[in-house]
């Protein structure tokens, strides 16, 4: 039973959040990422609109996730996930996966990247790109906590 049980756990299906924090109160998008995720077999929360960053770490723990997906058209992207990012490492998750999409320049998105921010996705990208760097990132880090 042990082995099958090992085996469960390695194919646990990816729990993502999937968020609209601010005052955006745009998700049409954020609700097309989250049905695509689901179609493709992860299990998603999402928290609807205007939640604050500690909104959104508090959910992610208490859901246990995987991969946290913020969604902003309002230009507080250098805000957010900055604050975001800090709360999960205040809550010792910080080895979850923090993606997201919007508006959101290059140079901004490589400046994210750097403080350990995932892929930033921006309009018009295709669900299946999404859907493919989660699996991967996700895999990547449940090897690292095997180690």
């Amino acid at each position: 039973m042990s082995g099958t049980q090992n085996q469960h756990s390695m194919e646990r299906k990816i729990r993502a959040l999937v968020a609209k924090p601010g005052l955006d109160g745009h998700d049409r998008g954020a609700k097309v990422v989250a049905s695509a995720l689901r179609d493709a077999g992860m299990e998603v929360i999402y928290t609807g609109l205007r939640q604050t960053p500690e909104m959104i770490v508090a959910a992610s723990v208490q859901e246990d996730v995987d991969v946290v997906a913020l969604s902003i058209l309002s230009g507080a992207h250098m805000t957010i996930f900055p604050r975001v990012l800090n709360l999960l490492r205040e809550h010792g998750v910080d080895h979850l996966l923090l993606t997201g999409g919007g508006i959101i320049p290059r140079a901004d998105a490589e400046a994210l990247k750097e403080m350990g921010v995932g892929q930033l996705f921006g309009p018009g990208t295709s669900t299946r790109d999404i859907i493919a760097y989660i699996k991967k990132e996700v895999a990547g880090k449940r090897q690292e906590d095997e180690i």
